[in-house]
Formats: structure tokens, sequence, C-alpha cells
């Protein structure tokens, strides 16, 4: 295209039109100069973050606090955050309170309260508390690095029709080279026309030839798309995703951390008979104190919240795949899985059921039942062979969950969820959040199955999810959005885009908006299309002047990337 317009613009010269050929140029350096603020103007509202990532942090060595790099922070180290100073590292509160901006990594415009045990995100910034900050993160793990990462594969990603524009644009241009020297060379003999009719008419089929404008159909509206979503907490790895998110048919989210805020809290605790229920909360605390699992930290929550005293247990333990046990006064207790009480075979159990009397395990069966009816997920406490409890503990949904999912469907979208949670308990949310389609006891092999079931149904399928079993089903899918806040590093390592602020609602914006991307593409190449065609054809039926030649060309031009930039201001 270069080649063409200074081929153009030389030609203009030589017969006499030096202020075209300039105006030609000139014009052309401006449609250029528009293409170059749309690639600074992506490249700055993405990237705008990295100016926030701190170079030093202060760590405890020995009593004493030592400035060091945060390169050379490791997992353990305890760091100081002044007021007012950026937190270097992701790392949880040791000790201090104070109020976190986490504008630059979530969009939320209000500062967030943060005591002992919060978590915060290198690059956030520290209101007017002193923090003593555990570090959990290296810097190349940190959610700011990812960002960094999320920011270098945008700028590299080409779409797909913008990878076809460029190989017909080379070809292209070879074409309207040899036409104007056909036009040139066969004119005089086969039209008749002068030699100055026929190089001035060759001059000016060079110019409005030149397929700048059609070359500017993509590029601009895509990079004006992606900085119009990173404002908005949506990173994209490249266009090509938005390409791909336009056609959407199937969204499918992952349950827990996604549809569900991923923290279970406790919703009903029931005591047997002959049972005090706050001693037996302090004893549950007790046991599942030494678990770092959510189900047994949430009841470690919930028991401190009422106030219930722990007690000191010993020989505490995991039991795989089912819960904890401890010993008490030497009597060994038990929290688990309520799934035993389905098993009939003592010997298969992990715990002996013969002291239950039928009354006694109905009961408890009942209780069970009706829990996860209502979707909670359910848990045994026993003392020796007897259950003695039950603590029902339930994940609660989203609060945009419902409106996230309506307003899909509104775009004509299916929305499945696909869970490796129990049939009932994926029901319940299911009805709480408005999905279409519950797929449920899934395993991540499933969940890859189930999204390849899905595209060879309905075709494109976006899977959004934060965890590492989503990982798979996330590269399967057509574009895969992991969630920034609450994701694993190898859900952001495989996800297409990354909603930084955790909120699925900009996922229906984010449709709107790359659909409106594919309209504006084909505005942008149909308009060029006809501007071409309309100059062609009028040059060698009555003749166009080049001067409007030169306008009519490269003012088109600059109108395609003008309408393009429309995306920075969209709200979709």
């Amino acid at each position: 295209m270069n080649l063409l317009m200074i081929a153009a613009a030389i030609g203009a010269a030589a017969i006499g039109y030096w202020n075209e050929g300039a105006m030609l140029i000139f014009i052309f350096a401006m449609s250029g100069a528009l293409e170059s603020y749309t690639m600074e103007r992506s490249r700055k509202d993405i990237s705008s973050l990295m100016e926030l990532q701190p170079e030093t942090a202060l760590r405890l060595e020995q009593g004493e606090m030592v400035s060091v790099s945060v390169h050379q922070l490791e997992v353990g180290d305890l760091i100081l955050v002044k007021p007012g100073e950026l937190i270097p590292a992701d790392g949880t509160i040791y000790r201090g309170a104070s109020s976190v901006n986490q504008a630059s990594i979530t969009g939320e415009s209000v500062p967030v309260d943060k005591t002992v045990g919060s978590e915060v995100f290198a690059g956030t910034l520290n209101g007017e508390g002193v923090l003593y900050v555990e570090v959990t993160q290296s810097a190349e793990a940190t959610l700011f690095a990812k960002i960094i990462r999320l920011v270098e594969e945008a700028e590299n990603e080409v779409p797909a029709s913008q990878r076809f524009m460029k190989r017909f644009e080379s070809v292209y241009a070879r074409v309207v080279v040899i036409a104007t020297v056909a036009i040139i060379t066969l004119a005089p003999a086969v039209l008749g026309w002068d030699w100055d009719t026929t190089f001035y008419k060759a001059m000016v089929f060079l110019v409005v030839a030149s397929p700048c404008a059609l070359v500017s159909s993509i590029m601009p509206a895509m990079l004006s798309a992606i900085s119009n979503r990173a404002r908005q907490g949506v990173l994209f790895k490249g266009g090509a995703h938005i390409e791909n998110l336009a056609q959407t048919a199937v969204v499918a989210f992952d349950k827990t951390g996604t549809l569900t805020m991923g923290t279970p809290v406790v919703t009903d605790f029931i005591a047997g008979e002959g049972w005090e229920r706050e001693e037996l909360l302090g004893i549950s605390a007790s046991i599942e104190w030494m678990s770092k699992h959510p189900l047994a930290q949430a009841i470690v929550q919930y028991a401190e919240g009422a106030g219930a005293p722990r007690r000191q247990v010993e020989h505490a333990q995991s039991l795989t795949g089912w819960g904890m046990q401890a010993e008490l006064d030497g009597v060994v207790w038990k929290i688990g899985k309520s799934d035993m009480l389905d098993q009939d075979d003592a010997a298969d159990a992990p715990n002996n059921l013969d002291q239950l009397s039928a009354g006694s395990k109905s009961y408890w069966i009942s209780a069970r039942n009706r829990l996860e009816a209502e979707g909670k997920t359910v848990s045994v406490m026993m003392k020796g062979n007897c259950i003695v409890g039950m603590i029902a503990l339930q994940d609660a949904v989203r609060p945009q969950a419902a409106a996230a999912i309506k307003q899909l469907q509104k775009l004509g979208i299916t929305v499945a969820m696909l869970t490796g949670d129990r049939k009932v308990t994926a029901q319940v949310i299911a009805a709480q959040s408005g999905v279409d389609m519950v797929f449920s006891d899934l395993l991540p092999e499933d969940k890859v199955r189930h999204i390849k079931e899905l595209r060879a149904k309905y075709g494109h399928v976006v899977m959004v999810g934060d965890g590492v079993n989503d990982a798979p089903a996330l590269a399967t899918a057509t574009v895969g959005i992991g969630m920034g806040v609450s994701g694993s590093g190898t859900a952001l390592e495989v996800a297409d885009a990354v909603l930084m602020n955790d909120n699925i609602e900009e996922i229906a914006s984010t449709v709107k908006v790359a659909r409106k991307v594919q309209r504006i593409i084909k505005q942008n190449m149909i308009f060029a299309i006809t501007v071409i065609a309309t100059l062609i054809i009028a040059n060698f039926m009555e003749g166009v002047a080049l001067p409007l030649g030169v306008i009519g060309h490269e003012g088109s031009t600059i109108l395609v990337i003008l309408n393009g930039l429309r995306l920075l201001r969209s709200k979709a």
C-alpha cells in the first residue's frame, strides 16, 4: 500500500500535479497517524497498569526492615507497607488494618477495608493504615504479572480477518500495479486515448484503486474494542478472540467461584439429642482448625462467630476423600461427608454404624436429604461410632449471576452450567441463577467432553471458569474466559480473556461490543469497496479529476478509521 501511494504521488508530480501529489501524501500520512493513535490508545488503556508495578519492598530481616527488589521476595517473606504506598506483592495481611484501593486490579472505585487474614494484591494502593503482609506469590506469579503477560499477548495477536487482509493487500497491490502498467501501454491502442489522457487516467486509477480504506477497515475497530473492554475490566489476549466471541451460541459457566462466590458458609448446625450446640461447635472448630479445606475454614469461622471456645485436640489428621479426625480426651472425633449414611456395609464406611439405631439413622438421613434438597453440602460429626451432629454449608450465588444470565439469554445465547458438585446442589444453584442446561457430577475430563458436544451441536461455545480443574475446558472452548481475582494461575494462563473484577455481567456487554465490532467492520468494508468501485468506474466512464480522486480515496480511509474509533466511547 505504501508503494502504491508513493508511485501515485510521483506520477501526479510527473504530470504537473504537484499540489495533488503532496495532498495525497499528507492525507495518507494523516490516516496512518489515526491508525497509530488507535494502537497507542489501546496499548495505553490496557497497559497503564504497568506503571503501578512497584520496584522495591521493605522486607523484615532479623528484626530490621531492608529495602529489596520485588524480584527478590519469596513466599513467606514479611513485608511492610506504609500508608499511601503501592503494595509490592500478592499476600495476606499478617498484622494491621487499612483500606486498599484496588481499582488498578478489579476496577472498584471504592477502597476495600482489609484486616488480618485479608488478601491483598501487588499494584494496589494502601490507604491510611500500616500493613505487615506475608508474601504468597513471587513477583513473576502475581496477579499484576499475569496482567502484563496478557497485555503482551494482546499486542502480538492478530485476528484471522486481519491476517487475510494482509495477504489480500499484497496480492491486490500487485494487481493494481500491473493494471496501471496495462492501462498506460494498451489504452492508446485499444481505447484511442492520447498519451496525456492515458497517463492521467492511469495515475487517477493508481490513486483510487489503492486499498487503504479496505485495509483500515479491521484493526482500528478491533483495537478500539479491546481498549473499550480493558476500561471495563475485561482483558483480551488478542483481537481474534473478539471475533470468535461475536459468534457465541452457548456460554458455559463453572459453578464454584464463577456463578457462586466460592466461599462456603455454614447455614445449619444440628446438634444430636443430649448435646449442647455450643459444645459441639467448639469441638468441630477444634478439629477443623487443623485443616485448610474451604469447608473446614467455614466451620471454624462460624464457630468463632458464635463465640464457641476451641479445645485442645491431639493426633489430628486428614481422612483422604472424606474429612478430618482428631482425639479429644482419648476419644476419636470425626467430621466428614454424609454419604456414609448410604453405605450398608460397615467395612466399606469410614466408621462403624453398628451402634446406630434404625430410628437414629433414619433421622439423620431425613435431615441430610432435606438440607441437600436446598442445595447445601452436608457433613456429619461423629464421636466414636455415633453421629452427634450435622453441619450444612452453602456457597452463595453471586449477586449479579441471575442478571448476567438473563442478559445473555436476551442476546439469544444458551447458558449452561458445568460442575463437579452433586445433581441436587447443582439444580438449586441453576434455579437461583436461571441457567438453561445443567451438567453435574463432572470430572475435568467430563467438562471437556461436554464442551466438545456443545460445540458440535451449537457452534461457538464460551467457557467461564476460575479453577485448575476448569483449565482443560477453558482451552477446549472457542473462547475461554477466566476470573481475574479468584481465578487460579493455570486457568488464567489458558484463558483467552480475563474478567479482572470477576463481574460476570460484563460477559454480555462484551458480546455486544464484539457483535458491534463485526457490524462496523462490515460497514467499513462495504463503504470502502463501494468508494473504490465508484471512483474506478467514474474514472473510465466520465473521468475523475486527480484532486477529487485523492480526496475521495483518502477521505474514505479517514472515515473508515473514525468509524472504528466510535467503539472507544461505546458503552455496549
